[in-house]
């Protein structure tokens, strides 16, 4: 591998915005492409920073943004992340490949250059503003919710939220008002990194915006070294430092104090962590005495640092509450298809395959930000699990929120193994829109995979375009135009030979090769 120094211009072409398409790179005043090998999120990371274009969200390899044409002037590219430029990745000598154009590598950026709070009383909270390519606009609140919040919260060094107030409460924006939502699982560093889809046609106006009140910095907490934000050691920020919360009677009392500081809904256990798991930084507190209803830790009887006991008599503590469940789809083609496992007392386990049908396969669909259902998969379709079987026998209507809300048998009480772990495959369709649009006509495009990509004609039916018009918010019926004047197809054609399943308001998306259409 070798280095090179000096900032090569960099473009991304056909894809369906300048955040996103093929990248380019202009090297000796000629554009070439990209080879995708060892192509990764930290390469298209450089890309997204040296076009200001956020962060990055896709790193497609393999042409998905077509082919092009000319010379291939990287190949093995390996960023860490944090260059400035493309061209100051390792890479082998500019035009040396063992590439086509097939394998040209392509980036999907979010544009979010910037996020802040608006019109609260302090720098904590306020209507939620976000910049997109230098505009400052506001969120629609319609899907924000708490786990978008505790995101931005941290991602802005605010605590957690502690609610998002609806309507006006920080009064109107100014400015587009971006159509954009959020899904965040709450564990994510800043918003950028969560799934984002597009709402549909119904414009949002300044009397719905996003807000958030954060907790704010003073005796802060945080869980950490759990696989979600609501299980782990706790830690506690005093001027201006993390520092671990020592003691030695630790019970469900003070556990319960900090699951309800941090929005975690009910404490479930309360431990101290084994060896490998305990801090080595800072004491913030040693000698913790809870009631079980203070709103903090602060308010409960506690001891600073040189207060303390003789080192050695307490010990790191933890906690897992009720809100570190979480639920992922593994073993499949991507994020949207798997084996059902869910994080329950700080442990992954699967989902039993009894009774498993499409209503329990909806709500893990919708609870994942996938679209729809399209299999309810059995008889571990996706690999064998190991270690807990969670639920069986859940039986959902399909609009519970989360897979836990449905009637099942009590955790961890289960007559399968994991020959029946049940699985899901998602439609992963996020959004339909019209392009070239003047109101409720234009070409009918589907968001998948990060992109927008058009659909063919082939077999549509009314049945299908009286679904596309609900979805988009433009009554229950319309019409089939195959002609019409809207100008060239750009990017990926993601849907033919659609049509709509039995009483399911979904789209399954399959890339169709660029000649076939």
């Amino acid at each position: 591998m070798l280095v090179f120094e000096g900032a090569a211009e960099v473009r991304l072409v056909n894809g369906s915005r300048r955040c996103a398409g093929r990248v380019e790179v202009k090297h000796n005043s000629k554009w070439g492409t990209v080879c995708g090998d060892y192509w990764s999120m930290n390469d298209a990371a450089v890309v997204c920073k040296q076009l200001g274009c956020g962060s990055a969200v896709g790193a497609p390899q393999y042409g998905y943004f077509g082919p092009g044409s000319g010379p291939i002037w990287m190949d093995d590219v390996g960023c860490n992340g944090t260059e400035s430029a493309l061209s100051d990745c390792e890479h082998r000598q500019w035009g040396e490949n063992d590439c086509d154009h097939t394998y040209d590598a392509g980036v999907t950026c979010s544009e979010y250059t910037g996020f802040r709070l608006v019109n609260g009383s302090t720098a904590c909270a306020g209507r939620v503003e976000v910049q997109v390519l230098g505009t400052w606009g506001t969120l629609c609140a319609s899907h924000w919710d708490l786990l978008d919040a505790h995101v931005l919260c941290r991602q802005l060094n605010c605590g957690f939220a502690e609610s998002v107030p609806g309507g006006e409460h920080f009064g109107r924006g100014t400015g587009p008002v971006w159509r954009e939502s959020f899904h965040c699982d709450g564990t994510e560093a800043h918003l950028g990194q969560c799934p984002v889809i597009t709402l549909g046609a119904s414009p949002c106006s300044h009397g719905n915006n996003a807000a958030v009140v954060c907790a704010g910095e003073c005796w802060k907490n945080r869980l950490v070294g759990g696989g979600s934000r609501c299980d782990g050691r706790v830690e506690i920020f005093q001027n201006g430092t993390w520092g671990r919360v020592l003691d030695d009677q630790w019970d469900m009392q003070e556990a319960s104090v900090v699951c309800r500081q941090l929005r975690c809904g009910e404490a479930g256990t309360a431990y101290n962590p084994p060896k490998p798991e305990r801090g080595t930084g800072p004491v913030g507190l040693r000698g913790v005495r809870c009631a079980g209803h203070e709103a903090s830790l602060a308010l409960c009887n506690t001891s600073l640092p040189e207060s303390a006991p003789a080192a050695g008599v307490a010990e790191d503590v933890g906690v897992i509450c009720w809100g570190s469940r979480r639920v992922r789809l593994v073993n499949g083609s991507g994020r949207c298809a798997g084996r059902v496992e869910i994080y329950y007392q700080g442990i992954w386990g699967t989902v039993c395959d009894d009774g498993w049908d499409l209503s329990d396969a909806a709500v893990v669909c919708h609870q994942l930000g996938c679209g729809g259902a399209v299999e309810a998969a059995g008889s571990a379709r996706f690999g064998k699990g190991s270690g807990q079987i969670w639920l069986d026998g859940v039986n959902c209507s399909g609009a519970e929120a989360a897979l836990w809300d449905c009637p099942a048998r009590p955790w961890g009480q289960h007559d399968c193994g994991h020959k029946e772990d049940a699985g899901v495959v998602c439609s992963e369709f996020m959004a339909l829109r019209l392009e070239n649009s003047d109101g409720c006509s234009g070409r009918l495009q589907v968001f998948y995979n990060g992109t927008w990509g058009s659909i063919c004609s082939n077999s549509m039916t009314l049945d299908t375009v009286s679904l596309a018009c609900k979805e988009l918010g433009c009554g229950d019926g319309g019409s089939l135009e195959t002609r019409l004047p809207y100008g060239n197809v750009s990017g990926p054609t993601w849907l033919d030979n659609m049509q709509p399943g039995a009483g399911l308001s979904i789209f399954l998306p399959m890339q169709i090769p660029p000649e076939a259409v």
